[in-house]
């Protein structure tokens, strides 16, 4: 059963300015104990600037210290706070309220990810995969041990990865994925687009086993391309582009 509770009812220390308010409906479960996940209401003012994740934390101040949510740098950088908002992954921290353009804003944890309570969820696997395709630059030992030696690269070679780089392994793709709504095994695009920024790194001499990694039956070739992976990125990296880019270095198309 619902429960509408509103924040400007409560005699807080704060006084609240804003004259817009919206219901925010969030996600509560604990799969040790629920069959299913239930919906609380709260009804919750806000400003233009307004994160769904302040929201969230005025929820977890003003009437209840419950709720699970996983947030820390609150600026999209840390890739914490990953969750639906209103049916597509989003961050909290980097979502207006007011950008929504709704007057209900409703929050449940990533798809595609096991649930450990309400909005917070297991990242194990995303981990356990980016760590599969080794996501450091692999050279000779003689080569790293080295002091005689700078690996320099051009603008043009860093151009290659470079926005790769800025993954922060918020699971927002992993999410929107699909495939892997489908196929748990499914490696999927986050690991996929890592494996491509190290394989288009000129430094780097590990393209061979990376490219061996993501070849089998449920790697880089279950990708169907739906693209939604990249719609939803907060840092602009594009998974889908670096999939196809890594077929060609499969196909025999890039070198």
């Amino acid at each position: 059963m619902a429960q509408v509770s509103h924040i400007a009812d409560e005699q807080a220390s704060t006084p609240v300015s804003s004259s817009k308010s919206i219901t925010l409906r969030i996600a509560r479960y604990n799969p040790e104990h629920d069959d299913s996940s239930q919906f609380m209401e709260f009804t919750i003012p806000y400003e233009r600037w307004t994160t769904v994740l302040e929201a969230i934390l005025e929820v977890k101040k003003h009437f209840d210290h419950s709720v699970a949510v996983r947030y820390s740098c609150r600026q999209a950088t840390c890739g914490s706070c990953g969750m639906m908002i209103n049916g597509k992954p989003r961050l909290a921290c980097f979502t207006k309220i007011s950008e929504l353009k709704s007057d209900v804003v409703t929050v449940e944890p990533m798809n595609n990810f096991p649930i450990i309570r309400d909005l917070a969820v297991k990242f194990e696997r995303l981990f356990d995969t980016h760590h599969k395709i080794k996501p450091y630059l692999i050279r000779d030992d003689a080569e790293l041990e080295s002091d005689e030696k700078e690996f320099l690269q051009s603008p043009e070679e860093v151009e290659q990865y470079i926005q790769f780089a800025n993954c922060i392994k918020c699971g927002l793709c992993n999410s929107a994925c699909p495939t892997m709504a489908t196929d748990s095994s499914f490696v999927g695009p986050q690991a996929l687009a890592q494996a491509y920024r190290y394989v288009a790194d000129s430094r780097d001499k590990g393209k061979d086993s990376r490219l061996k990694i993501i070849d089998e039956s449920h790697g880089i070739w279950r990708c169907h391309f739906a693209g939604s992976c990249s719609q939803v990125c907060p840092k602009g990296v594009d998974p889908a582009m670096g999939i196809q880019l890594l077929r060609g270095y499969l196909l025999g198309f890039r070198g």
